[in-house]
């Protein structure tokens, strides 16, 4: 295994195509059955069919040049025409000297537009930066994959930039050792094939017979502060938890693709009963280290780029998105450039994006959902909330702030705010409740899960069934109800009786 900051052994393309591809699945290039490391060819990784190919960069102008460009175009032509997902492998190989007159030659437009026909057509596309420290890959048409993945120790980017470096720039998806990378290549692929009943997670114990709630009267009376109290308990699952639990070839993407990766903010690729979804959320944790390393929760606008980027892909490739809040709003540090890195703008773009997606969007409530940091995630054509968890446009202690500006005196207005799933059903703003365990999903964390895989399961099997227009048209139409006065007017005076 090669540690960070080691320098990996250099390999020939067809070393790495031999190493990657399962064994006995690589075919000759179909365009002229010539055979050679420089040509792309069709393989498979852990049973997925791809199409791939990979360059020595000290031969093809050290990754900026036209000879990389051609490959990757020849490459992604051949995805195109077979409908199957593209790799581009590029690693300096052993004992070359970079080709600098191929490298001064510059980069070309073809495999740019090569690649955007690719994104037309829905197939996924991945870049695999291996092999020991080069010059970088400063302007190559292999950046505009989906999905980058490094060898650990490599330096791929501008001025040799370490991949661990940029992992944290927000500019690869994931680092691995030489070891682990067509594992990881496999779960991407997973994603982009069709569902695999094989790729199933341990199943969770079985729920109580009522799956959703979605009549009020059903719901336990229990005090605002006390549901608070249970929302925010620092042992209630977090999204990694029910990843674990629920989510099959988890492969967890990074960076926002513009200088940022906020840890706040964690998602990617998985299988929900052999079935491939997207699958975000916010991230707090359950220990004092672990909260701050999270920010608690609280997303930066690099992390609600990120979200945007990963609902982009979902659309690409067709995947359901299922979303989890748990989150008091959108962090409001100074040092995290809230408002000069465009929080609010960012925010309004990823609503405006969820609202036009053509898949299936699911947002489930699972402990804490705060303001705007909240509703970004929550334009869905399925809005759930846990039993015991709340949703308002701001907290009642910021709320009380405003309003009652002496804590002493003026308790936090819990009650007239309505952020309890009994008023939150009441008002239309969620369409279900999903059960949790006697005392919160803190208490029985494996139970709580079942509930919530039943509830995911139930629902998107209904939301696949239903053609992406008429999933957007109807997306569209529940958003627009909450403007109407009189119906939500109506809708509030129903909720406010005691």
């Amino acid at each position: 295994m090669v540690e960070a900051g080691d320098s990996p052994p250099g390999e020939t393309p067809s070393e790495w195509l031999r190493r990657l591809l399962d064994g006995g699945s690589t075919e000759a290039p179909a365009q002229t059955g010539a055979s050679g490391p420089d040509l792309p060819v069709r393989g498979a990784v852990g049973g997925h069919p791809l199409i791939a190919a990979a360059a020595d960069l000290r031969l093809a102008g050290n990754g900026s040049g036209p000879a990389l460009d051609e490959l990757v175009a020849l490459a992604a032509a051949r995805a195109l025409r077979e409908g199957l997902p593209l790799l581009v492998v590029t690693a300096p190989g052993p004992g070359h000297a970079p080709d600098r007159e191929r490298s001064k030659a510059g980069t070309t437009p073809g495999a740019a537009e090569a690649l955007a026909r690719l994104d037309d057509a829905g197939i996924l596309t991945v870049w695999l930066a291996a092999g020991p420290p080069h010059e970088g890959v400063a302007v190559s048409p292999a950046r505009l994959c989906d999905v980058v993945v490094a060898e650990s120790g490599g330096r791929p980017g501008p001025a040799s930039t370490a991949a661990e470096r940029l992992l944290a720039q927000g500019f690869v998806d994931a680092v691995r050792p030489r070891d682990g990378l067509r594992e990881t290549l496999a779960r991407l692929l997973a994603a982009a094939g069709p569902p695999d009943a094989r790729a199933t997670a341990a199943p969770p114990p079985a729920p109580a017979p009522r799956v959703l709630i979605e009549d009020p009267a059903e719901l336990p009376r229990v005090p605002v502060r006390e549901t608070l109290r249970r929302a925010r308990h620092v042992g209630r699952p977090t999204t990694l938890d029910y990843l674990r639990r629920l989510f099959a070839g988890f492969q967890e993407l990074h960076g926002d693709r513009a200088g940022g990766d906020c840890p706040s903010i964690v998602g990617g690729p998985a299988c929900l009963d052999g079935t491939p979804v997207m699958v975000v959320g916010t991230q707090k944790g359950h220990t004092a280290e672990e909260l701050r390393a999270r920010n608690y929760g609280r997303a930066t606008p690099a992390g609600y780029r990120k979200f945007a980027r990963l609902l982009r892909l979902a659309g690409k490739l067709g995947l359901p998105v299922v979303a989890f809040i748990d989150t008091p709003g959108a962090f409001p540090g100074l040092e995290a450039g809230a408002g000069e890195r465009g929080r609010p703008v960012v925010v309004a773009e990823v609503i405006r994006l969820m609202a036009e997606l053509p898949v299936p969007l699911v947002t489930l409530v699972t402990g804490e959902g705060g303001s705007g940091g909240a509703l970004a995630l929550a334009v869905a054509d399925r809005v759930l909330v846990c039993a015991h968890s709340v949703y308002s446009v701001i907290s009642p202690e910021g709320c009380a702030a405003i309003l009652r500006p002496d804590p002493a005196t003026d308790p936090p207005p819990g009650e007239a705010l309505r952020v309890d799933a009994e008023a939150l059903l009441r008002l239309g703003v969620a369409d279900a409740v999903v059960p949790e365990p006697e005392g919160g999903a803190h208490t029985d964390p494996a139970r709580a899960a079942a509930h919530v895989h039943a509830a995911l399961t139930t629902v998107l099997d209904g939301l696949r069934r239903t053609p992406a227009p008429v999933l957007v048209a109807e997306r569209y139409a529940r958003f627009r109800a909450f403007g109407d006065v009189e119906s939500f007017a109506h809708a509030t005076e129903e909720a406010m009786r005691p």
